[in-house]
Order: structure tokens, then C-alpha cells, then sequence
């Protein structure tokens, strides 16, 4: 793991929620190391400023890392918080679309189908909510799969990957 990473990392460990802008002077500091055109950068960003509750000012950085282009672990993060993040400014359907279309990747396990979940609520669309939290849940459990499944496929089809 690289020392710029390591300090990213340390960043999250101590983010100070009662400390906003040295926050954001502390994180603008480490992109400052990275190239212009490094996705890390508006990335990790819009990271400090969704978890400080700016959520336009994330949404635009989110939007410039994926205009640069992210490794698969970040891209798979980076739908997340972006769809995230559209859905508590009220952008539900750009929530629900980024979120469906949202790479696997273990480092997020099934984070995807709870934020999506969320957003489908939020739409109205709680059927299909449900229905992806029940088949996220049901490779999990000891017992009682087949019922689970069977119930889960009695639900509204959510939106797929890809559709």
C-alpha cells in the first residue's frame, strides 16, 4: 500500500464531523499531491464533503472522478456514495439508476442492494425494496432459503444490473 494511501486511510480513522473545514483543508492538501487528472483526487473529496453533509459538493466531485475513471474497488465505492448522495438531495431516480447499475466489488459487499433499497423506497417502490434486501439477505441464513426465495420471487422485480 502506497504512503499517500496509508494517509488517506489515517484521514478516515480521525475525520472530526465538529471540525469541517480543517477537514477539507486536510484532505485538499493530500489531493494536492496527486495529478491533476487522477481520479484519487475529486474522489476522496467528494468523500469528506458527503460525510460532512455537503452533498452538492460532493455530487460534483463524484462526477469528476468518474469522468477520469477509477480502479474497480473505487468505482464500485464511488456508486455507492454518489447514488447515496443523490438520493439525500432528492434525486431519486439518478439514485436508483446509478445504484442499479452499480459494479460488484467485494470491498462493498451488499451495500448496493441496501442504498438501492433505499432509494426504491423513497420512490414509492417498496415491494421491490424489499425484495432486494431479502434475496441480500437469504444466502445468509441457516435455514428456511427455499421459502425465502420463493416469497422474495412473489415480490416486484427490482432493477438489474445492466438493465
Amino acid at each position: 500500500m502506497s504512503d499517500w494511501q496509508e494517509r488517506i486511510d489515517a484521514f478516515w480513522a480521525e475525520l472530526d464531523e465538529d471540525a469541517p473545514q480543517a477537514m477539507i483543508r486536510r484532505m485538499r492538501a493530500l489531493v494536492a499531491e496527486l495529478a491533476a487528472d487522477d481520479a484519487r483526487g475529486p474522489f476522496e473529496l467528494g468523500g469528506v464533503f458527503d460525510a460532512l453533509g455537503m452533498e452538492e459538493v460532493a455530487a460534483a466531485h463524484y462526477r469528476r472522478a468518474l469522468e477520469l475513471g477509477l480502479d474497480d474497488e473505487r468505482a464500485a465505492r464511488l456508486a455507492i456514495q454518489h447514488g447515496s448522495t443523490l438520493r439525500n438531495l432528492g434525486r431519486i431516480d439518478e439514485a436508483i439508476d446509478v445504484l442499479a447499475h452499480a459494479p460488484d466489488h467485494d470491498a462493498v459487499g451488499d451495500a448496493r442492494a441496501i442504498f438501492l433499497a433505499l432509494a426504491l423506497h423513497d420512490a414509492g417502490r417498496s415491494g421491490e425494496a424489499v425484495r432486494l434486501l431479502v434475496e441480500a439477505l437469504e444466502p445468509t441464513l441457516p435455514s428456511y432459503r427455499r421459502s425465502v426465495r420463493a416469497y422474495a420471487e412473489a415480490l416486484p422485480e427490482p432493477p438489474r444490473h445492466g438493465a
